[in-house]
């Protein structure tokens, strides 16, 4: 089975001056954690997810090494909101693990077990043309194995 045969090409993407704010709405309200980042010519540029978000709200190795021993919620929260300002070129992830369509979906799914992703864009070229996650390769083995079951 190869990713194009289980891959979604109805893909939500943001564009890298896009608000975070914009792209956490969106995640929030269509239910998923992260959105390719692509150009005007629908080159793939990154990915940002809910985590490229949230990992702003904590304090960096520095800070946490000269805090008191407790955490400043307040000060999350602040930051969080800062973080909602800023454009998703500023946080997004930039060095992007991709698949080809012609890929063996096991092998998609091996890289994103290896990397610890639950998602990854399908290039041909820099240009994206689907996303698949590991829910999909889940669903495409589940399915073939119930009909290798009935045959």
């Amino acid at each position: 089975m190869l990713v194009k045969e289980i891959m979604n090409t109805d893909v939500k993407s943001v564009r890298p001056d896009s608000l975070v704010r914009d792209v956490a709405m969106v995640m929030c309200l269509q239910k998923i954690s992260g959105m390719p980042v692509i150009d005007d010519d629908n080159n793939l540029v990154g990915i940002i997810s809910e985590k490229d978000v949230l990992q702003h709200m904590f304090p960096d190795v520095d800070e946490a090494m000269t805090m008191d021993s407790r955490p400043d919620f307040e000060d999350m929260e602040k930051r969080y909101t800062e973080t909602l300002g800023m454009r998703v070129s500023e946080i997004m992830t930039k060095t992007v693990a991709t698949v080809s369509a012609d890929m063996p979906c096991l092998k998609a799914a091996s890289l994103m077990w290896l990397r610890k992703i639950r998602r990854i864009p399908v290039t041909e070229g820099s240009k994206l043309v689907g996303i698949v996650s590991i829910g999909d390769v889940h669903r495409a083995i589940f399915q073939q194995q119930l009909i290798n079951q009935v045959t």
